[in-house]
C-alpha cells in the first residue's frame, strides 16, 4: 500500500480506504494477512448428468426411484385453488405447519421458518445474505457436486472437510476451523456421495468444537429427510449466532417439486425472506399446495414409510454383496454406496461394458482419494450380489487388484 501511494501521489490512509472498498465489493480478497489478490468468480460449471449407455441400469444419476415417488396426479386433482394475487403471504400454513411437525420431530427448532426454491436455492440464500466474495466455507470432502460447483460460483473459497460413516469428522472440523471458516455446509444424514450420517456421539463431539465457535454460520442440508433411514442429530442449535436447517422433499416427493422449508434463526430467516421478495417474490403457491397435498397423503398411505425401507434393503444388499467380495465400501444412509478403487476411469469404463452405469467420483472430491459412487435407490435386491462380482472383475482385470 505504501508503494502504491508513493506511485499515485496519495497518502497510504487513500489506498487503504480503496483497499477496504474493494474488498467490500469483493473485488479484492485478502488471504492470511500476507498478500491480498483479485477475486475471481469461476465459469459455471457445465456439468451434466453422466452417460448410461443404451441397456445399461442406471446406477450412476443419484435419482429417486420414480417407482417409489408419490401419484401426483391424484393429488392434483383434488386441488382447489383460487389465483393468489400480488401481496400475498409468502409461505402456506399447512405446509409450515407439516413442515414444522417433522423438524420438531428431529429436534429442530422452528421458530422461524420459510419456503424456498428447492434445498440448493435456500442454501445460495443464506450465504448470499451472510457471507462475501473470498469467505471461507467448509465443504464436506467427498461431498455433493452442486454445493461444491456453488460455492466456487459464489466466489467463495471451499475448505475441505473429511467425512467418515459417521459424517464430517472432528479432526477435518479442528482443521478447518483453524483456517478461520466463517460457514460450514454439511448433509447430516443421506450424505452425498458417501451416504454418510452424523451420529449422535460424533454430533456431540462436532457441537463441543463449533462451540467455541459461535461466530461460524452453520448450514444443514438435510435434503433425503423421510426416506434417508437413520435419525437426525442435527448440528444446527438454536444458540448459535447464525444456523440453517434446509429440508428439501425433493428425494421424497419427487425432484420436479421444487421446493424446501428453511429453519434457522430469526435474522437469517428474516434476511432470507427479504432477499427472496426482491427476487422471486414467493415459491408458487400451487406448488406448495400439491407439496402438502402430497405430503400427508404420502404419510397416511405409507409412501414415504415403503420407500425409506426399500432403499435400506438395497443398500444394505449391496454392501453385504461387496464386503463377501473383499471390496471396501460406505454407506450408511440414503441412496448411495461410495466405493474407494484406485482408479476411477477404467472401473466406470468397466462397469458400462458389464451393463451397470455408475458415477466416477472426481467430480465430488477435492483432497478425498479415488472411488465411484453406485445409486442404489434403483437397483433390485436380487441384482446386487451381480453388481458386487462385475465391480471385483473388474478391479481384478482392469487393475489387476481389489485393494483400493
Amino acid at each position: 500500500m505504501r508503494a502504491l501511494a508513493r506511485t499515485l501521489a496519495v497518502s497510504p490512509t487513500t489506498v487503504a480506504g480503496a483497499y477496504r472498498d474493494l474488498r467490500q465489493r469483493g473485488v479484492l480478497v485478502s488471504h492470511d494477512r500476507s498478500r491480498t489478490v483479485v477475486g475471481h468468480r469461476p465459469p459455471l460449471s457445465g456439468r451434466l448428468f453422466p452417460d448410461v449407455p443404451p441397456g445399461a441400469l442406471d446406477l450412476a444419476s443419484g435419482n429417486p426411484d420414480r417407482q417409489l415417488l408419490p401419484d401426483l396426479a391424484g393429488a392434483l386433482g383434488r386441488l382447489t385453488l383460487d389465483p393468489p394475487l400480488y401481496g400475498v403471504e409468502p409461505a402456506h400454513g399447512p405446509l409450515l405447519d407439516r413442515a414444522a411437525a417433522a423438524l420438531g420431530e428431529d429436534g429442530v427448532a422452528t421458530d422461524h421458518l420459510a419456503v424456498v426454491g428447492g434445498a440448493h436455492d435456500g442454501i445460495e440464500r443464506v450465504l448470499e445474505v451472510h457471507l462475501r466474495v473470498g469467505d471461507r466455507v467448509g465443504v464436506e470432502d467427498p461431498g455433493y457436486i452442486g454445493s461444491l460447483d456453488l460455492v466456487r460460483a459464489m466466489g467463495l473459497t471451499p475448505v475441505p472437510v473429511a467425512v467418515d460413516d459417521d459424517g464430517i469428522t472432528p479432526a477435518g472440523l479442528a482443521a478447518a476451523l483453524d483456517q478461520g471458516i466463517q460457514a460450514l455446509l454439511v448433509v447430516p444424514r443421506a450424505q452425498n456421495p458417501t451416504g454418510a450420517a452424523t451420529s449422535a456421539p460424533r454430533r456431540a463431539e462436532l457441537g463441543a468444537l463449533l462451540a467455541d465457535h459461535p461466530e461460524v454460520l452453520v448450514i444443514e442440508d438435510d435434503h433425503a429427510a423421510a426416506v434417508a433411514g437413520p435419525g437426525l442429530h442435527p448440528l444446527s442449535d438454536p444458540s448459535r449466532e447464525r444456523w440453517a436447517m434446509v429440508r428439501s422433499v425433493a428425494k421424497g416427493l419427487g425432484p420436479d417439486l421444487r421446493l424446501a422449508v428453511l429453519a434457522g434463526d430469526e435474522d437469517t430467516v428474516a434476511r432470507v425472506l427479504g432477499r427472496q421478495r426482491l427476487g422471486t417474490g414467493w415459491v408458487s403457491q400451487l406448488l406448495q399446495r400439491l407439496a402438502v397435498t402430497v405430503w400427508e397423503a404420502a404419510i397416511e398411505d405409507g409412501t414415504l414409510e415403503r420407500a425409506a425401507a426399500t432403499y435400506a434393503a438395497r443398500r444394505a444388499a449391496l454392501l453385504d454383496a461387496l464386503t463377501e467380495r473383499e471390496l471396501t465400501a460406505h454407506g450408511a444412509s440414503g441412496l448411495n454406496v461410495w466405493v474407494p478403487v484406485p482408479e476411477e476411469v477404467p472401473v466406470v469404463q468397466g462397469m458400462a461394458a458389464r451393463g451397470w452405469a455408475v458415477q466416477a467420483g472426481e467430480p465430488f472430491r477435492i483432497d478425498a482419494p479415488p472411488a465411484i459412487r453406485i445409486t442404489v435407490a434403483g437397483l433390485p435386491v436380487e441384482q446386487a450380489p451381480a453388481v458386487a462380482a462385475d465391480l471385483a472383475d473388474v478391479l481384478d482385470h482392469r487393475l489387476g487388484t481389489r485393494r483400493g
